[in-house]
């Protein structure tokens, strides 16, 4: 089995996770005091009611994410399962051990109709854990072996470490992996995605998969105000993308529902709290998303991509800015935009 080398130190149950969880923890700077409660998921693939974000399925191998932006929408579903959307979220993850089992009988039905399948919509599927698990080869082979078209959203450059099977895969069906980089400034980076691995190494990923003849390209997401939404701070992360001939390229301004507002509120008390005035009045009483009026503003930077084509790398596909500001999926592995030619999540 692939988690035959680690070791259960510990038997815990949390509410919420159910009963017969095994629960193991990992002697690794990057994994300490984490849990990691293994469970059995019963199915794999996700219907996403309507299909309005261009594409049907989603599958989720994981839940919490140890990169813990502090924005990440999908903390608010951690108390779906009783845990909470801060300290929770980031040290709780929960592991569903057979998705790949599950994901080859799904895709086996006579009923399959081989649609596009996104990942990266709730939690990142290439967070460290994957480093220990290693799902997603897996869940990759059982995609093209069921000739289905697969979208993949990460703040990983672990996606490097499958290059050769997406290369592969592309050639055979649709493939898009497209990586999230809000800033590329140090100290926003290190203060709002601490865990996350280095912006440019990202950059370089989506260079490599473009020159593989993969469509990939870059999630600005989110923009958030006074943080990294200036010109001088985004028109880098749009040089750089064009640069690596990037098929997608999108800006989303930053949104706070319910427990991700007291998060991410949290956090600028303790680390900006000179932005909290300009945040109540962007986002008052306890809205949400910001006037359309203010998210166009956030996202303005990004629009001179629009139009624009690649310098190299080009596969015959215009570029465009997805710039809508009501992000749907998550923004740490956070709403997985669909390949060029599909309307994105966001």
């Amino acid at each position: 089995m692939r988690w035959d080398e680690q070791k259960v130190e510990r038997d815990l149950r949390l509410p919420g996770i159910g009963d017969g969880a095994v629960v193991r923890t990992f002697d690794a700077p990057e994994a300490m005091g984490i849990n990691f409660h293994e469970v059995r998921a019963r199915s794999a693939l996700n219907r996403v009611p309507g299909g309005r974000y261009g594409f049907n399925y989603t599958i989720n191998p994981y839940r919490g994410c140890t990169h813990a932006c502090v924005f990440c929408f999908a903390r608010r579903t951690h108390t779906f399962l009783d845990l909470n959307a801060g300290r929770d979220f980031e040290r709780e993850i929960v592991v569903k051990v057979n998705v790949p089992e599950l994901l080859r009988a799904e895709l086996a039905r006579p009923s399959w109709r081989r649609e596009l399948v996104a990942l990266g919509t709730n939690t990142d599927p290439y967070q460290w854990v994957e480093s220990r698990y290693r799902m997603m080869p897996e869940i990759l082979e059982a995609l093209e072996k069921a000739d289905t078209p697969v979208s993949v959203l990460t703040k990983s450059s672990l996606v490097m470490r499958d290059v050769d099977q997406l290369e592969q895969m592309s050639k055979r069906v649709p493939v898009s992996v497209n990586l999230s980089v809000p800033t590329l400034d140090e100290k926003a980076w290190r203060a709002t995605e601490p865990h996350t691995p280095h912006p440019r190494t990202r950059l370089d990923a989506v260079a490599e998969l473009r020159r593989r003849g993969i469509d990939s390209g870059v999630l600005i997401a989110p923009l958030m105000p006074g943080i990294n939404d200036q010109p001088e701070q985004v028109q880098p992360i749009v040089d750089r993308a064009r640069e690596a001939g990037a098929t997608f390229l999108g800006g989303v301004a930053l949104h706070l529902r319910d427990e991700v507002r007291d998060v991410f509120f949290g956090w600028l008390q303790a680390k900006r709290p000179d932005l909290i005035p300009r945040y109540e009045k962007l986002y008052p009483n306890g809205r949400a998303y910001m006037t359309p009026e203010n998210r166009k503003l956030a996202t303005q930077a990004v629009r001179g991509w629009r139009g624009k084509r690649a310098s190299r790398g080009e596969r015959g596909s215009p570029q465009r800015a997805d710039t809508q500001s009501s992000p749907k999926g998550c923004e740490s592995g956070e709403g997985a935009p669909a390949p060029p030619s599909q309307k994105s999540l966001f």
